[in-house]
Formats: C-alpha cells, structure tokens, sequence
C-alpha cells in the first residue's frame, strides 16, 4: 500500500517551499554576478552612455564610407581617444617641462620672485598680509616654506592623491571609449535586447522608455559637449584679445574642466586675480564683466539644450543633472536626467491613467447579491 497523497495545505506548504528556495539561490546568484561586475560597472555605464551618444555619429560615418560599419567605429574610436589623450599629453609635457625649470632654478639659486604689486596693499583686512608673506617669499623663500611646512605637507599629499585619482579616472574613460567602439558597432542587435528587456519589465511601454532614455542621453551629451566648447572658445578669445599669454592652453584646459562638470572658474579666478594685479582698472573691470557671464553661460544653456526635443519639463531633466551629478559624480550628468525623466512618464501615466470599477461593480449599485426569492 503506497503512500497517501498530500492533501491541498500539503501542496501549498511544498510548492512555497520550493518558491522561497529557488528565490534565495536566484538572489544569491545575482548577488554573485553583480560582486563580479561590479569593478567594471563605472566602465560598462560609461561605454554603453557613450555608445548612445555616438551612434548617430556612427551612423553618418558609416553612410560616408559606403557601408563599412567596422571601419567607422575604429575611426571613431580613435577620434575619442585622440580627443581625450592629445590635450592630456600636452599638459603632462607641459607641466614636466614647468617643474624640470623650477627645479634647475632652484638647484642654481636662481628663482627670483617678483617684488608685490603697490596695489596689493591696499587690498582691506588682507591685502598687508599678502604683501608681507610676498616679500618674505621675494628675499627668503626657503624660510617661507620652512614656516608653512605644516600646512604645505598635508596639502601636497591631498593634491598627489587628487592627480592619482584623476590619472586613473582618465585610463578607466579611455577603457569605456574602447569598449563603447565595440557597443556602437552592434547597436542595432543590442538596442533590439534592450527593448526586449524593457518590454519583459514594464510592458507594454518598455519600448517607449528606451526611446526616452536614448533621447535624454544623446540631449545631454549634446548639451555638456556643446557648451563647453562654446565656454573654451569664446573665453579663448577674450583671454587672447586681453593679452593673456597661451591663451590657447587654456582655452583647453577650460574645455577639459567643462566636459568635466568642474566649469571654467579654476582658470578663469587665477586670471582675473592677476588680471587687477598687473592691468589698469577699467581693462580689468571690462575683462571681468565679459569673463564672469562666460563662466556661468553653461547654467543657462545646459538646461535648454538638455530638455530640446523631450516631452519631459525643462526643471526635471535640470533637477535630474544637478542631484545625479552631486549624487554620483559625472556619470550621474546622464543617469541623474534619465532616471528623473522615465520616472515623470511613469508618474504621469499613474496619475492621467483612468480608474475603472471591477465588471461586476456599476456606479451606484452594492456589491452585494440581491437575495433569492
């Protein structure tokens, strides 16, 4: 006599039972596969905002040379990289050659500091401290450093750790660059998964978040690249018009600091500093009323450029660059407005949606059975 089968509470507890364990292996695994993925997520994130960003320009490319999708993603993969390597190289030689100088000059006692400004002392609060440590770095620059050494070690520590930092920033960049020359090269079979997947999650709209993520993606690129080559040229100018010497470097280090969310204002402050310093009054107060608008353009422009062309409002994809940018570093410049944007459609589509009354429930009548005769 076999076994008695399991009565309908007995099945139940057995299949939950199995529901709960083959959940906790699915999360496990997960878990496992996120742990491993998680030191290139920054790079994957970065090629595939990329990858979107670019593929318009693939596509174009592509037509250009007849048909020859490979060749145009390495033509513009290697563009990126020139692009983000021409201007790092110069700098680095720039500044090797800068402090071999300075290190000659001060093996051969030959630095010399200037002698202040009159004008510097007329500064309020401040202006005799600064001449007084002026002079003092002027005749006994050893003593100076000797005296601040305190304040001076910490800080060359905090800027070692900030230039490492940025160096392996730009090697983890020119990692995603490659792998986005990869993405963009399949964007037609990955874009067809990425529907998918939206499909499987939030169907039947799946499809039309996608559309919005890659419109908000490719608005914001557009948006940050845009402006800040319009900040590094036009401030190019005016440094050049002023007389400012390698006005031009600059002009590419103000490029770099804009693509870079950190804005102009770390070049263009020293140069309005020394620009009253050395210059007549009134050629340094019309420098400042046409450099100051330039550095802060880009809080303008930003926000119309990104929301050209979305039904999303202009002050959501703003909120969604500002929160996502302090929240997640520059990578949040595109995550910030993506998310903010799919979540104001999904909020939308909540709230405008109808609310219907189950079938067997009609506005002014019971839910209850009307009793048997």
């Amino acid at each position: 006599m076999g076994e008695a089968p399991l009565d309908n509470r007995d099945q139940i507890d057995a299949r939950v039972t199995d529901l709960v364990i083959r959940l906790i292996l699915l999360g496990l695994f997960i878990v496992l596969a996120l742990t491993l993925v998680r030191p290139f997520l920054p790079i994957l994130v970065w090629a595939m905002v990329l990858a979107v960003a670019l593929a318009p320009i693939h596509t174009w490319l592509s037509n250009c040379l007849r048909g020859r999708r490979k060749l145009a993603a390495f033509i513009l993969t290697l563009a990126m990289l020139a692009v983000v390597i021409g201007p790092v190289a110069a700098l680095a030689a720039s500044l090797v050659e800068s402090t071999h100088r300075l290190i000659s000059h001060i093996n051969g006692g030959n630095l010399k500091l200037p002698t202040p400004p009159e004008s510097l002392s007329a500064l309020p609060l401040i202006g005799e401290k600064i001449v007084a440590l002026w002079s003092l770095a002027t005749t006994n620059l050893e003593g100076l450093v000797l005296r601040f050494r305190e304040v001076l070690a910490p800080l060359g520590k905090h800027l070692l750790y900030l230039f490492s930092s940025i160096g392996f920033d730009l090697v983890k960049f020119m990692v995603a660059i490659i792998v986005s020359g990869i993405l963009v090269l399949n964007g037609p079979e990955l874009a067809i998964w990425g529907r998918r997947i939206a499909a499987r999650i939030v169907a039947p709209r799946g499809e039309k978040f996608v559309d919005l993520a890659t419109v908000t993606i490719r608005n914001v690129s557009r948006g940050v690249v845009g402006v800040a080559l319009l900040q590094s040229i036009l401030i190019s100018i005016v440094l050049q018009f002023a007389g400012v010497s390698s006005a031009g470097l600059l002009g590419f280090i103000i490029l770099i600091l804009c693509i870079l969310q950190i804005g102009p204002g770390l070049v263009v402050l020293p140069v309005l500093v020394w620009c009253w310093l050395t210059m007549p009054t009134a050629h340094a107060l019309l420098l400042t009323s046409v450099l100051v608008p330039l550095t802060f353009m880009d809080n303008v422009l930003k926000p119309l450029l990104m929301a050209r062309g979305l039904s999303t409002p202009t002050i959501v994809i703003f909120i969604g660059v500002i929160g996502g940018t302090l929240s997640f570093g520059l990578i949040g410049l595109f995550l910030g407005p993506v998310v903010l944007a799919v979540f104001y459609d999904l909020l939308l589509t909540w709230v405008m949606h109808p609310v219907e009354p189950p079938p067997h429930i009609t506005p002014g009548t019971s839910d209850k059975a009307p009793p048997q005769e």
